[in-house]
């Protein structure tokens, strides 16, 4: 029987994709194209369709299912041990520029993906110069030749759709880690390296195509929830731009930047768009030679791609869930780095001073005579890279300081160990102590802390301020092809007029471990001259009561329950507790409330 709800939800799909098919429509009979909007997709890709990304996209996809057992569960995948700790772990090297943390984390890049991908590859090209389905198909027929008429293996259509666009995506993702400032994860290096090939070559198009991962956001989002009610709920987290990872996403940039560089710089030299130099085909014009204006829109494409995905973000940890924003230096390195990509794309090949401005020794002469603006804004690319993936290499090659004994009372899952701890130094980031314009590696932290010596990893996976508010999260450890889940769990009551007092236990198969007690919360005021505490224990909570020099104990009275602790009467009462004496009744706890449990 269908409910009126889903009916809803289906009737208010089926409209509004009739009302966007009603759209296309009306557009396509205006327009009346006769295959025109599909013959220059045709002339670029192999059947008009972008199979090096649509092939790397399906690999980061198994990636997630089946190596992160995202298979399991969507919205969790298996992410600790498939970061990049370190050059002594190599199962995160290899797995961390192709791993996700979450569903979101993984459509989002593949949105985007999808959409600069396409563009990348339309600028590459199958065949060089540009040529139809025909071509294409009577290549194929000497595509185990590589001595065939039209030139060497890699010219051939069907090796370029399969196996060099996806192979130069996918090799360049798994070789970013190599200069992973952090433990990153995600796609997005290889993303922003397409985007930033895709922008040397046509920045006006790339930056309206910026809207392309939005529309299918948006379209993804209705089609799963065509109806949504929403509501007005508290949130935890870190700012939003402590969560960019600036250095890769830079590092991405420059290189696919650099790569577009060299091929509109090789295509102008032959005056064609080839791969061998037999193929004089017509060369692939782009938004800066048809605009005029190549300097302008390359550094308009670049800083306002940038901008509206945080490259600017340059910040540091100031310890326990704080963060330092340099926004204007940040700013200031964007705007930088869009005017050396100007340069280096735009430049002139001629001199930048002529012979006669050059005064000997022969040798500076030389030198002097070879320097153009395109040469220098090539050469200041590469120092750009250098500079955004240098630092990146020492603290790779240090491992994780184990400094004895994780803190608390940690359980272990294999070569893994889970505690929790506050206030401890962060030993991931005081791997390398540098101290600089006042500020510090060596930072504290607080939360439910993974170790595992034999992969390098020291992380806080969940955050104090993150498991205060939702009271529970699940911790998954494991490798390649399997995974274990831990449970862990903050439970407390907070004392009448003063703070919490909590403890924090991990839940593995169904066996409780209690890994942090805090200090005791004092209860605010006295009854009868008795001072009342609230104390959380290992596996649960107690009152002490002190009274001329003298304190009892006793444990917290269980739901609709009561005790007595040296003349006071303790009534619980649903959430929260009571001391009775005498005529005299106050509250002296309440449980302590989670977003996740209410």
């Amino acid at each position: 029987m269908v409910t009126g709800v889903a009916f809803s939800d289906a009737a208010h799909l089926g409209v509004g994709l009739a009302l966007a098919a009603v759209a296309v429509l009306a557009v396509y009979a205006v327009d009346r194209p006769d295959g025109g909007w599909t013959r220059a997709l045709r002339t670029r890709f192999l059947y008009g369709v972008p199979w090096g990304t649509l092939v790397s996209i399906a690999v980061v996809v198994g990636v997630y299912l089946f190596v992160q057992d995202g298979i399991s569960n969507p919205y969790r995948p298996v992410a600790i041990p498939f970061r990049s700790w370190s050059y002594f772990y190599a199962e995160g090297l290899f797995w961390a520029g192709l791993a996700h943390s979450g569903l979101g984390h993984l459509t989002g890049n593949l949105f985007s993906a999808l959409v600069a991908g396409s563009i990348a590859e339309y600028a590459y090209g199958h065949a060089p110069g540009g040529r139809d389905r025909r071509r294409a198909a009577s290549i194929a027929d000497n595509l185990l030749d590589a001595s065939a008429r039209d030139g060497p293996l890699v010219s051939n259509p069907y090796v370029r759709a399969f196996v060099v666009v996806p192979g130069a995506i996918l090799g360049f993702a798994v070789l970013s880690s190599l200069f992973a400032l952090g433990p990153v994860i995600g796609f997005s290096t290889a993303v922003f390296a397409l985007w930033g090939f895709a922008l040397v070559h046509y920045p006006v198009r790339s930056l309206a195509a910026l809207t392309g991962p939005t529309l299918a956001s948006v379209a993804y989002w209705t089609l799963r929830s065509p109806v949504a009610v929403g509501e007005a709920t508290g949130s935890y987290g870190p700012p939003g731009w402590a969560n960019v990872a600036v250095q890769g996403h830079a590092l991405g940039l420059i290189v696919g930047a650099l790569a577009a560089v060299w091929l509109v710089r090789r295509r102008r030299e032959h005056g064609s768009a080839p791969v061998s130099g037999r193929d004089t085909g017509p060369r692939v014009p782009t938004d800066a030679d048809r605009s005029g204006v190549a300097a302008l829109a390359a550094f308009g494409g670049v800083l306002l791609f940038g901008a509206s995905r945080r490259i600017w973000a340059v910040y540091w940890y100031l310890g326990n869930e704080r963060f330092e924003l340099y926004r204007a230096l940040g700013l200031g390195l964007l705007a930088v780095l869009a005017s050396i990509v100007a340069v280096a794309v735009a430049g002139r090949d001629e001199p930048i001073w002529p012979d006669r401005a050059v005064s000997r020794p022969e040798t500076v002469r030389g030198a002097v005579r070879s320097a153009t603006p395109a040469a220098v804004g090539l050469l200041c690319l590469l120092a750009a890279l250098a500079a955004v993936a240098g630092p990146a290499v020492v603290p790779n090659l240090v491992t994780v300081d184990d400094g004895g004994d994780l803190p608390g009372d940690p359980i272990e899952v294999d070569e893994y160990q889970i505690t929790y701890a506050e206030n401890v130094e962060n030993r991931l980031v005081s791997a390398v102590d540098v101290e600089a314009f006042g500020r510090s590696t060596s930072v504290n932290t607080s939360g439910v802390i993974v170790a595992n010596p034999d992969r390098e990893i020291w992380t806080t996976a969940v955050s104090r301020g993150n498991l205060a508010f939702w009271g529970y999260r699940a911790v998954d450890v494991g490798g390649t092809g399997w995974r274990e889940t831990v449970w862990v769990q903050r439970t407390g009551w907070v004392a009448a007029g003063g703070g919490p007092t909590y403890r924090v236990d991990a839940i593995r198969n169904e066996t409780r471990s209690t890994l942090f007690v805090s200090d005791p919360a004092r209860v605010d005021g006295r009854i009868d001259g008795r001072q009342i505490l609230v104390a959380a224990v290992d596996g649960g909570f107690e009152l002490r009561v002190g009274h001329e020099g003298w304190t009892e104990t006793a444990p917290l009275p269980a739901r609709n329950e009561s005790v007595t602790v040296r003349g006071v009467s303790f009534v619980r009462e649903g959430s929260r507790v009571y001391a009775e004496r005498g005529e005299t009744r106050l509250q002296v706890a309440r449980q302590e409330l989670y977003e996740g449990r209410q």
